[in-house]
């Protein structure tokens, strides 16, 4: 409720308050900025494995997490729609979930929460954790931030490969990489097990992003990543008609 001008508290001139003119911006910030590579399409393939990949910067590009309270296709069939809803650039289909379409694992998206941290499978042994300063992190540093995307298992870390992936499944795989600093990338990759996609990126980069720390995400027939054509070789689409509608994904927008 408004107060009456003859209520207000008046301000001594000590407690008035000061304005000050905004700091200038900084120049270091913004050269690192104008420095950094614009998000580009990579198309390659690795110890005989296809794979499809954006590269981009962290500095100029952020990736949100994109959740479907409602249950898988509730909001978006596909990435593409996942995508364009936020104008996204590009999109990948995120993490595990239930037959039920519950999070298998701790999901935040614009700060709201659902699920639970998975503790017990491997199919949750890490995060991505969005936010100014994104990163991948192992569970067991209790990550927190507004964007949380819980998945796994880790298939790279240190630029190693993790031992004892399984090799009996060999299936199209989601995944996102990190090299530690301010370089990303979210890519899809041919039929493969995990541990020979493990063995082709560690040691390797795409798109110049060394593989550094890479998060397995859900694939097979939740495998989807969408390619808008603002970037150059875009637009591109690979989901097969085969798929089935994900619980959440990981947009890809400009900052």
């Amino acid at each position: 409720m408004p107060i009456a001008a003859e209520h207000r508290p008046q301000l001594t001139l000590a407690e008035k308050p000061s304005f000050r003119p905004a700091a200038p911006a900084d120049p270091t910030r913004s050269a690192a900025r104008s420095s950094a590579p614009a998000p580009r399409l990579v198309r390659t393939s690795l110890a005989g494995i296809p794979i499809t990949a954006i590269a981009f910067d962290a500095r100029t590009h952020r990736l949100v997490v994109a959740d479907q309270a409602d249950g898988p296709g509730s909001q978006w069939p596909d990435a593409q729609s996942a995508a364009t809803s936020q104008e996204g650039i590009a999109a990948l289909n995120g993490g595990f979930f239930t037959p039920e379409g519950q999070p298998l694992g701790l999901v935040a998206s614009e700060g709201k929460q659902a699920g639970s941290v998975n503790r017990a499978s491997s199919l949750g042994s890490g995060f991505y954790m969005g936010g100014t300063t994104p990163a991948l992190a192992r569970r067991e540093s209790a990550p927190r931030g507004p964007e949380l995307l819980q998945s796994g298992p880790f298939l790279v870390e240190q630029g190693r490969p993790v031992a004892g992936l399984s090799t009996a499944s060999s299936t199209a795989r989601s995944f996102i990489g990190w090299d530690g600093s301010h370089g990303w990338f979210i890519a899809r990759s041919g039929a493969c097990s995990l541990q020979s996609l493990a063995k082709a990126l560690a040691s390797n980069e795409l798109g110049g992003v060394p593989a550094r720390h890479v998060l397995n995400l859900d694939g097979g027939r939740s495998s989807d990543l969408w390619i808008s054509r603002s970037i150059p070789g875009g637009p591109l689409e690979q989901r097969p008609p085969w798929n089935k509608p994900v619980r959440n994904f990981l947009v890809l927008l400009p900052r």
